[in-house]
């Protein structure tokens, strides 16, 4: 090393060995030393910028707390919202750089930012008011691969409001289909064919919501039917998806929120288009789905 820049580390009191501990409600979160960010110049010293983003970063992931939408339970009462919190990167740099250039150990207690949650009980409260759409398929309860992912994708939309101007992506809300995330294998189609793969059933949830939405005269964006007809809707009423492929995507163009509420009775699947009284639409007509199931399902089921 330097001789000078030897000197400079023994005497500069901006090195002095002092600890900084991090805290956040009283916790321990961090313990760094000065020398863990330095970026040493004669006669001067700074703070190594990329050593300090990355231990940024870890912080406010550390302390990040989302914030939570009020919900629907399912006895039909109103669960409050809470509130979430981030980390204010501003006043945490602040202190961080009077600790950096003091002369003495310091804790640092995280400064947080209050994170509101979209959508609060009294937003929920009115746009629970009206029904503007509504549909209905069936299912075979006893393919229990099936039904289980139809639960686990019907859950994954049910109580998402939807906000004037802002679009619904199936994928996005849902999210990726894998054996993490609780998915099972089970009869697909793939290129006009039946096969197996993990998520199969979830386009009976994509195409239940696609007929509720479409019978709410909401704004269809994107939608692909299967390649070969399937059987729990009528013939082109389907809404295929893939997470590396087709999705579904609706606009909310109407002047207030809408609210998804999607449920499992029995061997149904049923979705409602919620909203206010003051909402303006215009219904459209959909067909019905068939009630009597279709031998395939039958079959599938029995192999599985």
């Amino acid at each position: 090393m330097n001789y000078f820049l030897t000197i400079l580390m023994l005497f500069s009191p901006f090195l002095t060995p002092d600890d900084l501990t991090v805290t956040n409600n009283e916790q321990k979160i961090a313990v760094v030393n000065r020398s863990d960010f330095a970026s040493p110049f004669i006669g001067k010293e700074v703070i190594d910028s990329d050593e300090y983003q990355l231990f940024l970063k870890k912080i406010a992931q550390d302390v990040y707390v989302p914030p939570v939408n009020a919900q629907i339970d399912k006895t039909g009462k109103i669960v409050s919202e809470q509130i979430g919190y981030m980390l204010d990167k501003s006043l945490f740099s602040k202190k961080f750089y009077e600790y950096y250039y003091g002369n003495e150990a310091a804790e640092l207690k995280v400064p947080l930012h209050p994170v509101h949650p979209k959508v609060d009980s009294e937003i929920l409260s009115h746009i629970r008011v009206q029904r503007i759409g509504q549909y209905v398929t069936y299912f075979n309860r006893r393919n229990k691969q099936r039904s289980h992912n139809i639960s686990l994708a019907t859950e994954a939309i049910n109580n998402h409001v939807v906000f004037p101007g802002e679009t619904f992506s199936f994928n996005e809300v849902v999210g990726k289909r894998t054996r993490e995330r609780g998915y099972l294998s089970a009869p697909v189609i793939v290129r006009g064919e039946l096969s197996e793969d993990i998520g199969g059933g979830i386009c009976q949830v994509s195409s239940t919501l696609y007929n509720a939405v479409d019978h709410a005269g909401l704004n269809i964006v994107q939608r692909y039917s299967h390649s070969r007809r399937v059987p729990y809707v009528p013939r082109g009423r389907d809404a295929t998806v893939s997470w590396y492929g087709p999705d579904f995507v609706f606009k909310n163009d109407l002047n207030q929120p809408i609210l998804i509420q999607a449920k499992i009775y029995g061997g149904s699947m049923i979705v409602y288009i919620l909203s206010s009284d003051a909402i303006e639409n215009e219904q459209r007509k959909v067909p019905g789905a068939p009630v009597k199931l279709p031998k395939e399902i039958i079959r599938n089921a029995l192999n599985l």
